[in-house]
């Protein structure tokens, strides 16, 4: 059930507090499939979940996408999970529920364009179905080549248009203690890839009938051969993260891993840009799945009273996985080992965070590799009250950079939690998090 959560949120006519709503109630659903034992271990679960990586935290999205060093133990267990050992003696299990997190990119309008061409197609065939190809009237003829003008313009504003989508959820109980601390993670991240693939014949053929040069002949309604493809990946991840403290040379290390039974969805939907449905993408008859094993590993250590330092690999083990082959197409998803080092420099009422990716962030084949870096602050103005912003990047120009910014709530004695954040950046992209946290 989790899964559909992933999905309902990066719809692209999202309602977002209506995805938070459902993403609740699948949450509740997702416990009870799972079995008795996993269940009462999440009856006290602490949930979250951050962007810059594969998951969304509404805390580390709104510091630049940053926790490697900054995280507090509560998360620690989805950006690294060494940070579990940074929990105090009397801190209490950490319970977060809900969290969601969706990120949309869409500076081409595809999504809106897509709408738009379905208006234009279903007019351009009225046209042509109600007129005599081989008898064409005066009037039949001018109203063929309206449409046709009409269509030509659509597929014009189309050709090299794209979108992308991500979205996540997450459930984690991290239950602290000064020996091993440990954490039940179940958490799933998915992304969506648009695009289109128009023919300059079409637009020719299309053209030329609005102009008047091109006569068309019976058939030739059939002859349109412009295509969008969407793909999609829904990763899900089911593990126990643990943690232990070494001296080494008299200095602390701390050392965490995460082993995990990894679950991947994979969606190949190709269809003519005339038929194409966004809505379809996620059809099962498009999907498959594979099953595999997993491992997210971390290391950190203090530097003095105020500085933390911290190293994380997520997916250490690499997979390729194939689509369905659907219209003679299909793509290959990749999962590959993604480190990332992060310092952390804090006080009591300040902290500061710096998280850069040592490789590269990999998605289908289709789509260009990213790179991040990011920067983030976090002021608490108040014991209940803290303020968040923050700036991410990508190194290598293929994703948008984003600010980003936040606020946290913590009132009855740091009990209860709200983290809110969002982000906006350059191809208009938008993200936006929620997060509810108790502490028992």
């Amino acid at each position: 059930m989790i899964q559909t959560v992933v999905f309902n949120l990066f719809s692209f006519n999202l309602d977002y507090w209506d995805g938070v709503r459902q993403m609740a109630k699948y949450i509740y659903r997702f416990h009870r499939l799972t079995g008795p034992a996993f269940c009462s271990a999440l009856v006290l679960t602490s949930f979250s979940s951050v962007a810059a990586g594969n998951y969304f935290d509404a805390r580390n999205d709104a510091m630049g996408g940053t926790g490697v060093a900054s995280s507090t133990y509560g998360t620690a267990a989805l950006a690294n999970p060494a940070l579990l050992t940074k929990a105090q003696p009397d801190d209490d299990v950490s319970v977060v529920l809900p969290s969601v997190g969706v990120q949309l990119t869409d500076k081409d309008k595809m999504v809106d364009k897509i709408d738009d061409i379905s208006d234009t197609v279903d007019d351009y065939r009225r046209a042509i179905n109600n007129v005599d190809l081989t008898n064409l009237s005066p009037g039949d003829f001018q109203q063929l080549r309206s449409a046709s003008g009409d269509l030509a313009h659509r597929l014009r504003e189309l050709r090299g248009a794209k979108a992308n989508g991500t979205a996540g959820a997450a459930i984690t109980v991290t239950i602290p203690n000064q020996t091993l601390p440990f954490a039940f993670v179940a958490k799933a991240y998915g992304t969506a890839h648009l695009r289109t693939n128009v023919a300059q014949s079409d637009i020719d053929y299309l053209q030329g009938v609005a102009d008047g040069t091109v006569i068309p002949l019976p058939g030739d309604q059939n002859r349109l051969r412009s295509t969008a493809t969407g793909v999609a990946a829904l990763v899900s991840d089911y593990g126990i993260a643990v943690a232990h403290q070494f001296s080494v040379g008299g200095h602390p290390v701390s050392l965490g891993v995460t082993p995990k039974l990894q679950q991947t969805y994979l969606y190949n939907y190709r269809a003519a840009v005339y038929n194409f449905d966004k809505n379809s993408v996620t059809d099962s008859q498009f999907r498959n799945s594979k099953t595999g094993f997993n491992i997210d590993a971390g290391l950190s250590t203090d530097v003095g009273e105020n500085w933390t330092f911290g190293l994380s690999g997520q997916n250490l083990i690499s997979r390729d996985l194939d689509t369905k082959t659907v219209n003679g197409f299909h793509d290959t998803y990749q999962i590959r080992p993604l480190v990332t080092a992060g310092a952390s420099w804090h006080t009591e009422r300040l902290t500061t965070s710096l998280d850069v990716d040592a490789t590269q962030t990999k998605r289908f084949k289709s789509q260009d590799d990213s790179q991040y870096a990011g920067v983030g602050v976090e002021y608490r103005v108040l014991d209940w009250l803290q303020l968040r912003g923050g700036y991410r990047a990508d190194m290598k120009s293929n994703d948008a950079n984003v600010v980003t910014a936040g606020l946290g709530f913590s009132p009855f004695s740091n009990r209860v939690h709200l983290d809110l954040g969002g982000s906006v950046g350059n191809d208009k992209t938008w993200g936006a998090m929620a997060q509810l946290g108790f502490n028992f």
